[in-house]
């Protein structure tokens, strides 16, 4: 068993590309089978739980991949990291 305290401590980080997403913040629990559902993890601009939650990343249970000693790996597909901006570049905001 692990301890969702356990679970806010290791990076998440996604297989198709490497990128360190960040840390689990929350849970989304089925209250009918008790199961969880999906992982969340704070979008950018986000502190302490507060502001911003449209950008939260939300990982569903079936995406996760391993959970490691120190690190969860999941399958993300993030749509905004692949969108070319108008002069053909991909968008590099992100880091």
């Amino acid at each position: 068993m692990i301890k969702i305290s356990e679970f806010q401590v290791k990076d998440v980080v996604n297989v198709s590309n490497g990128r360190k997403l960040g840390h689990i913040a929350d849970l989304e629990i089925n209250l009918g089978t008790g199961k969880i559902e999906a992982i969340v993890i704070p979008g950018a601009g986000r502190m302490m739980g507060f502001m911003r939650k449209e950008n939260d990343i939300i990982i569903p249970w079936r995406d996760i991949v391993k959970i490691g000693k120190d690190v969860i790996l999941v399958r993300f597909e993030d749509h905004a990291e692949n969108q070319l901006s108008p002069q053909g570049f991909h968008n590099s905001s992100k880091s």
